[in-house]
């Protein structure tokens, strides 16, 4: 298994940022707000947000010592305050080594120690994005829901799945 660490951003993820995030594959199975193509523009104002803002939950996925994704948790607010929603990405050349499950670990950990007000993770899934199902499983996530035609991506209607972790109050 590669050593795999999770990260805060810095300016010098800008490149290896347009190179893995400038791929259809990881497009066709994350919300449209990511953009395609992805470009440096794309890329120095996502690493500019990240180190303007104070929000400890916006990682980089690094393995052996490379860039390889990024990962969030996304605390929601009012009644929904002990709520969050996790995403992530991983570069292809990275795809099948486990990576993602081990990084979900660790993000999962970095929130209990910093948010421990948060109970309850989500993370909603496209119906064909197997992969990260299971990996979500793996993790301890449970199959909440299946939203029937929930999502629109490139111009065709699906299912989106709703997967959630809960954690024990202390």
């Amino acid at each position: 298994m590669p050593e795999v660490i999770l990260r805060k951003w810095s300016k010098s993820d800008v490149k290896p940022l347009v190179l893995l995030a400038n791929n259809i594959n990881i497009w066709n199975s994350v919300r449209d707000f990511f953009p395609h193509p992805y470009t440096k523009s794309d890329a120095n104002n996502w690493v500019k947000a990240r180190l303007s803002d104070n929000d400890d939950l916006h990682y980089v996925i690094e393995v052996d010592g490379m860039f390889a994704g990024a990962i969030s948790i996304l605390p929601k607010e009012d009644i929904y305050r002990y709520t969050a929603e996790i995403g992530y990405w991983l570069g292809e050349p990275f795809w099948g080594k486990g990576i993602t499950t081990k990084a979900i670990e660790l993000i999962l950990e970095i929130c209990r120690q910093s948010h421990p007000e948060i109970i309850r993770i989500y993370a909603e899934v496209f119906a064909s994005n197997k992969a990260s199902m299971r990996t979500l499983e793996k993790n301890g996530f449970t199959l909440e829901s299946i939203r029937k035609n929930a999502i629109v991506k490139n111009g065709i209607v699906g299912d989106d799945y709703v997967w959630v972790k809960i954690f024990e109050q202390s």
